[in-house]
């Protein structure tokens, strides 16, 4: 009987004159974006320097701590690649008194994740930990910060590891690509233009000395920012934190590292030879913006629409067109200096220059003709209808918000930047990739079977071959 009723009203349903008013064909139209409705960051600086900052969201009981330190993998020394990194692995490797495992099990017993890792803006020391559990977990994180272990063992083991990641890149041609990229766009001596892991020479050169010297040179509390977010108060956390860190001692800060890379003189094809490679790894671009630009709303868009999404132009050519790839796409590395901008895709080794043909093709067109209104509304709809839902978790909000931290961005930039993304027009766009993407001053990084694709690059005349090797240094 249950049965027969439901066959009923499902009928009935399907016979309504609004069911039969819905065009199932045409997918529904997009109303207009939600109001984003952000908590506010609030900072107090403590005496030794330490900057503060909290973002309470107290509808789960759980908080998320970000150290951010000023000791990233730009302040390496030049004859050590790879040592901020490095010191960084081994703030976890045992601190206080507790050795590695000891850590790692205290840690898991307070449902807690603690981590530490650098990239080039910052150190990153998180913690994630029930509220209920935060003072015993932060008094694992001060030891953390204050009292690594650096023990003998821990950076030899470590070491053998490194040296282990190292030599397996050369099997990696993707990995190979991403190392190369940066040395040749930027140059091996700019504060980006190195691998964050360090290169052949690093394993050796870490001894113990040399990474306690990094550490007490580099970690210091008024070169460090504190991101808290979630079940806290602006109060609790002063107190919480300054009863453990507030006796960390200031001390001299040196500034950032500059650099200033300069685009090539003209278009230069660098080929990185990898007999046997099933694939060619492609990388294509020039030196970019600071995080910091006032176009970096307009580069979203822009950036989105050429190969920031699924159905950016880049991937819809390169893969659904074509077939070439698994996937292409580009983007922006903009951070505290500029970066670089750069195309990426791995294809069939057999369609490496048909794909080079595609990848130019693109990076033309986005300068020369006007984008659609259509794709560009589609575009600005793709990033500001996903960012609400980056603030949904305490981990992803702070993720948000230590960009506004690390880059000395306005406290309220995340509310401003919706409503700048839906201002950018047309004709900013093509102003913004006239000015952003240049193909005649291109560095096209090409990882692969020499043999293979040589013959079909030279024959694009689009420019010279230049052989390197994965660090970016002339091949012998």
């Amino acid at each position: 009987m249950k049965i027969l009723s439901a066959a009923i009203l499902l009928a009935g349903l399907v016979a309504s004159p609004l069911a039969a008013q819905v065009d199932r064909t045409k997918p529904p139209a997009l109303g207009p974006a939600p109001a984003m409705h952000l908590p506010a960051m609030h900072t107090v600086t403590l005496r030794n320097g330490l900057t503060l900052a909290v973002v309470e969201m107290h509808k789960v009981p759980v908080v998320e701590v970000q150290v951010l330190v000023d000791a990233g993998t730009a302040r390496d020394p030049a004859d050590v690649p790879g040592l901020a990194a490095f010191a960084a692995n081994m703030l976890t490797q045992g601190a206080g008194t507790r050795g590695a495992l000891a850590l790692a099990d205290e840690v898991a017993y307070l449902g807690a994740q603690l981590t530490a890792v650098s990239d080039f803006d910052a150190v990153t020391v998180r913690l994630h930990v029930p509220s209920r559990h935060l003072e015993a977990a932060l008094d694992l994180l001060a030891d953390v910060l204050l009292r690594p272990q650096f023990a003998d063992s821990e950076i030899t083991r470590q070491r053998g590891l490194l040296a282990t990641t190292i030599l397996q890149q050369r099997d990696q041609p993707v990995a190979m690509a991403s190392i190369a990229f940066p040395a040749i766009v930027l140059g091996p001596g700019h504060p980006y233009g190195h691998p964050t892991a360090g290169n052949d020479s690093t394993p050796p050169k870490l001894t113990h000395d040399r990474v306690i010297s990094f550490y007490e040179t580099s970690y210091r509390p008024n070169a460090t920012k504190i991101l808290v977010v979630g079940d806290i108060t602006l109060a609790q956390a002063q107190r919480l934190f300054t009863a453990r860190l507030g006796g960390w001692p200031r001390g001299a800060v040196t500034p950032f590292p500059q650099g200033n890379a300069q685009a090539p003189a003209s278009r230069s094809f660098y080929l990185i030879d990898k007999p046997g490679a099933a694939q060619s790894v492609i990388r294509i671009g020039e030196p970019g913006v600071a995080r910091s630009t006032p176009d970096y709303a307009t580069i979203q868009v822009l950036n989105t629409i050429l190969g920031g999404a699924f159905t950016s132009r880049l991937n819809q050519n390169l893969r659904e067109t074509h077939g070439y790839t698994y996937g292409a796409s580009s983007g922006f590395a903009a951070r505290r200096l500029p970066g670089y901008f750069v195309a990426a895709a791995s294809v069939v080794t057999a369609k490496t220059d048909s794909s080079l043909i595609e990848f130019m093709k693109e990076l033309r067109r986005i300068r020369d003709d006007s984008v659609p209104q259509a794709e560009l509304d589609k575009a600005k709809q793709y990033i500001t209808l996903q960012l609400p839902g980056a603030f949904e978790t305490t981990g992803g909000a702070a993720a948000r918000f230590r960009d506004v931290l690390v880059y000395n961005l306005p406290l309220n930039w995340y509310e401003r930047f919706g409503p700048a993304v839906n201002a950018v027009t047309a004709a900013q766009v093509q102003r913004a990739a006239r000015r952003y993407i240049d193909p005649d001053h291109f560095a096209i990084v090409v990882v692969g079977d020499r043999a293979q694709i040589e013959a079909g690059i030279k024959a694009l005349n689009e420019g010279p071959i230049v052989y390197r090797t994965m660090w970016g240094q002339p091949a012998q």
